[in-house]
């Protein structure tokens, strides 16, 4: 990590820094990897969003739900129906003066049992030109001849489209019947690269030519000008006024229809199925089982309504992202602590979060997850190097203080990056014990001074081992002189004991250690003295230099 970032003045910080901004250009220009950060953090906002928009008044959803395929099963057996009863209920409908009524529902296959039904149906949607169909464009197969297809289909050939060129489009049946009278467009689902449907295709295109939607064909031929890119992000809507198909069927047969004779006049109705057993639901904003239907009501209502979301580049967000690398950077190259870092850090989130979502209620969405992620991921690996930093400076503060101080004031002084010294000195029992070395000046005059000063260190290390093995404070050297005590800075009940055990080990250590050393040290010889008494024990010295203790 070290040789990563190298220590000097900001080199660390910066190195970082520059890696983040790397990986970020190299993101935003060509791996989109945090775009899933993007998705599904805006997928929280669009959801959020949807639950606070209001009913469509325009498009109501005549729903095949579970209660119409039980009420209906009498009047026109299991599903999939007779064509010919969804022919009945566009004549019934139509009476009302919708503006257009829209099946979502493929009618591709003929009902070879039946035909005369799909006759039916075929004169229904005749009669009715303001009724729309639904067709799917395949992904493989060859397909017919899309230039000759009808031109209700909507092909619309684009530069390079090939006269011979084929599609594998699914048409409905009427196509055969009335091949000039099928008003219809695509419903292929469009699904982003994580899978979720958040936006609407208003056309497809397919070896040189170009499909429309179904939602876009019934807006266009309204007379609402479609936006001029290819697709469009969904602007959703979490209540949509439904109508059950079978309540609608039922009360058509009646002598005396029930229901409202206007229920329908100048609106969007779009008929399709979100009963769980037909199986058409899809993965979106809102949930892992959205029914299709609701899409296509989203994309109709949205480019009635010209609400849909318009949607903000991902790459107009990466100054956000390295404005926040260089705004942490500056951070902790100046020592900001990690926890204000992390309150700016949550400012900033906070902000940019209620922008989206205010912008969000006009119309706008911002992928802002991305960057934040960016911020967020050079903060926690700043955050954790400067741990780090911090771990090894209180070890080696701790090994350091180790030396001189009893462990339990060191444990202190690492805790609170400081020893208090407010605390007032208090008198106390407790028992002093002072050693040093006999003879020491004649010793010092006739040795090198390195080796006097090598001998200093074994013998001290050695002898303060025991004091502290004995619970004692090591409160100075003087010269070849230790001097510690028991009984502060925590009161110890059997202070006199373990100054004396301490006594007594030290001489034996020194036996040892003179067992160990020649020449200077094997005729070493030391004075131990212990007292026990009251004194007054705490911190003595000027605010601006360090304090010592005294007793």
């Amino acid at each position: 990590m070290r040789a990563l970032f190298p220590r000097m003045p900001g080199g660390r910080w910066m190195a970082l820094a520059a890696l983040f901004v790397a990986l970020a250009l190299a993101d935003y220009g060509w791996f989109n990897a945090s775009r899933i950060i993007d998705q599904r953090g805006g997928d929280v906002l669009l959801a959020l969003n949807a639950a606070r928009r209001p009913q469509s008044d325009r498009v109501v959803i005549v729903d095949i739900d579970q209660k119409s395929l039980e009420d209906m099963n009498d009047d026109a057996g299991s599903w999939p129906w007779p064509r010919s009863v969804h022919g009945e209920l566009i004549d019934h409908i139509a009476q009302q003066q919708p503006q257009a009524i829209v099946f979502d529902i493929l009618f591709n296959e003929p009902d070879t049992f039946r035909p005369e039904h799909d006759e039916a149906f075929a004169d229904a949607v005749a009669r009715n030109p303001n009724t729309w169909l639904a067709m799917t464009l395949n992904s493989d197969g060859t397909g017919a001849i899309i230039s000759k297809l009808p031109t209700s289909v909507g092909a619309r050939p684009v530069d390079g489209a090939a006269p011979g060129a084929r599609a594998p489009i699914l048409l409905p049946l009427v196509v055969a019947r009335y091949p000039e009278a099928m008003r219809g467009g695509l419903i292929n689902f469009n699904a982003d690269s994580d899978g979720v449907g958040r936006h609407h295709a208003l056309y497809q295109t397919r070896n040189g030519w170009r499909f429309p939607s179904l939602a876009g064909r019934v807006t266009a031929d309204a007379g609402h000008e479609l936006p001029q890119s290819e697709r469009i992000m969904l602007n959703w809507r979490s209540r949509w006024q439904h109508v059950s198909y079978a309540d609608i069927y039922l009360d058509s047969l009646r002598r005396e229809p029930q229901r409202p004779a206007n229920e329908f006049r100048g609106k969007i109705v779009i008929i399709g199925t979100a009963a769980p057993g037909l199986m058409d639901f899809r993965v979106t904003p809102l949930g892992s089982t959205y029914p299709g239907v609701e899409i296509l009501a989203t994309a109709v209502d949205n480019l009635d309504q010209g609400d849909w979301l318009r949607e903000v580049r991902r790459t107009e967000l990466l100054p956000l992202a390295l404005g926040l690398i260089a705004l942490l950077m500056i951070g902790f190259d100046r020592n900001v602590g990690a926890q204000r870092l992390l309150g700016v850090m949550v400012g900033l989130t906070f902000a940019a979060i209620a922008a989206c979502w205010l912008l969000l209620g006009g119309g706008t969405f911002v992928p802002v997850f991305g960057a934040l992620a960016f911020g967020w991921a050079f903060y926690l690996v700043a955050s954790g190097i400067a741990y780090l930093d911090e771990r090894k400076r209180r070890l080696r503060t701790a090994t350091m203080f180790s030396r001189f101080l009893d462990a339990r004031v060191v444990a202190e002084l690492i805790e609170k990056g400081e020893i208090d010294y407010r605390q007032q000195a208090e008198s106390c029992e407790i028992s002093v014990l002072f050693s040093d070395i006999r003879g020491f000046t004649s010793l010092s005059e006739t040795a090198p001074p390195e080796a006097v000063v090598a001998l200093l260190n074994g013998y001290f290390s050695r002898q303060v081992g025991v004091i502290f093995a004995h619970k004692g404070t090591l409160d100075k050297f003087i010269g070849d002189a230790i001097m510690a005590f028991w009984g502060a800075p925590v009161a110890l009940e059997d202070h006199a004991r373990l100054a004396v055990a301490a006594a007594l080990d030290m001489s034996s250590a020194l036996e040892e250690m003179r067992g160990e050393l020649s020449g200077l040290g094997e005729n070493l010889e030391i004075g131990i003295g212990v007292h026990s008494g009251r004194a007054v024990a705490g911190f003595i010295g000027s605010d601006a230099r360090d304090r010592k203790s005294v007793v």
